[in-house]
């Protein structure tokens, strides 16, 4: 969908003006903390719960915390947030809304590809839900620009420190 893309380009942004960040990698935490989780619905609220208290711990220390996953559920986009307001840390929903057959023409793992084919179950926005969210902070579409530039619109929400 875009969605690392974007966050790789604020994550230089960042990088570039002194400011601490990380990018929490939805793969990479899929193959350390998130291990023991699977793709049931159960698993999906679980993982995204787990990014967000490793997200706020880290935005309690300062650091700007990129979260470029797939959080299905509104009640776990909305969990995560609660949790960051009562930490007193800022929070940011993001939502880069791109539509269905561009993430399949895109498909960089061949993901859609294979659930179209029936060999993978479980496939959000194929045969598992995606519930858009509401009412995010700022809505990214691909007739915003490059990534660079949907980029910098995330940039101009962040605190300035």
């Amino acid at each position: 969908s875009g969605k690392s893309t974007v966050a790789n380009e604020l994550e230089r942004l960042l990088v570039e003006a002194g400011r601490p960040c990380y990018r929490l990698d939805g793969d990479n935490l899929r193959h350390g903390l998130n291990r023991d989780l699977g793709f049931s619905a159960e698993d999906r609220t679980e993982n995204v719960r787990r990014v967000a208290e490793v997200a706020r711990l880290m935005a309690d220390a300062g650091v700007v915390a990129l979260v470029p996953i797939i959080s299905p559920y509104r009640a776990g986009r909305e969990e995560a947030r609660a949790l960051h307001r009562a930490a007193g840390v800022p929070f940011f929903e993001v939502f880069v809304d791109t539509p269905l057959e561009l993430c399949e023409a895109r498909d960089p793992k061949g993901l859609y590809r294979r659930a179209r084919a029936g060999e993978l179950t479980g496939m959000t926005g194929i045969d598992d839900p995606y519930e858009a969210p509401t009412d995010p902070d700022l809505r990214l579409v691909p007739s915003d620009g490059d990534a660079r530039g949907m980029a910098e619109r995330v940039l101009a929400l962040l605190p300035s420190s």
